[in-house]
């Protein structure tokens, strides 16, 4: 089972993911633990990808795409995988789909985590970190015992760059108009017999959708059963969902 996950930066589709991947022990793989591993164990795409970063310059989605299938051409990905971070764009999608038609292989599903932008702007926003020892709190749901000051530590918490509401508006700007296109492309993928989508009403829990998506998965690892599409992970009203990208 070939899994893409999509969603806005904390929408919670890390978590999500997580849950899949321990469902149907299938790898969970994100494009920045690929690249720290090249880059670490010294390998030629490392070695290139480096290049481009040690210069603050994208990697290409040319060689993000070779880092990708390399990582999913080992023997923990024989029964499948989840994609978390790739692709995030129509160039990139477009690379994969060519990559993996190129091996016999499509992807099975692509899941969209769809949380609204103010869920997002509130949750993001009522984070807190200790600088010191990096412990991590949220003013609702992880208070810290004393307003302000680490459990762990001691020291003072405080609200990060990235998680201030207007820096956290500009990442969701910039997922809307490069990422968001990517739930239109792979609606347009086309079905491979036997599964059935069922998107989840906007009100229920992103929980209800990991079960429901469990049920349509009747067998996962038979994929003539699967199909390429959209399968809509949705929560509207409550601003807290557990962490995760």
């Amino acid at each position: 089972m070939k899994i893409i996950m999509l969603g806005a930066p904390g929408a919670g589709k890390g978590t999500q993911a997580k849950q899949i991947a321990d469902k149907y022990r299938i790898p969970h793989i994100s494009t920045g633990d690929i690249f720290r591993a090249n880059i670490k164990n010294g390998t030629e795409l490392g070695k290139k990808a480096k290049q481009y970063m040690d210069q603050g310059l994208l990697v290409p989605d040319e060689l993000t795409c070779d880092l990708v299938m390399d990582r999913i051409g080992q023997d923990d990905c024989e029964n499948g995988f989840i994609l978390d971070g790739f692709p995030r764009t129509i160039p990139q999608a477009e690379a994969l789909t060519a990559a993996l038609e190129k091996i016999n292989e499509k992807m099975d599903y692509a899941i969209d985590v769809d949380v609204p932008d103010e869920n997002i702007v509130n949750r993001m926003s009522g984070r807190r970190a200790c600088l010191n020892c990096g412990a991590t709190y949220h003013i609702v749901s992880i208070p810290t015992k004393v307003e302000g000051i680490c459990d762990r530590c001691g020291q003072p918490v405080v609200l990060r760059d990235d998680d201030k509401p207007e820096t956290v508006q500009k990442r969701l700007t910039v997922y809307h108009e490069q990422t968001q296109p990517l739930i239109d492309y792979y609606k347009k993928q086309p079905p491979r017999a036997g599964a059935v989508f069922c998107p989840e009403k906007r009100e229920k829990a992103v929980s209800t959708g990991f079960k429901n998506f469990s049920k349509t998965v009747k067998n996962p690892f038979t994929h003539k059963r699967a199909r390429c599409g959209i399968l809509i992970m949705s929560k509207g009203s409550n601003p807290l969902l557990p962490d995760g990208s």
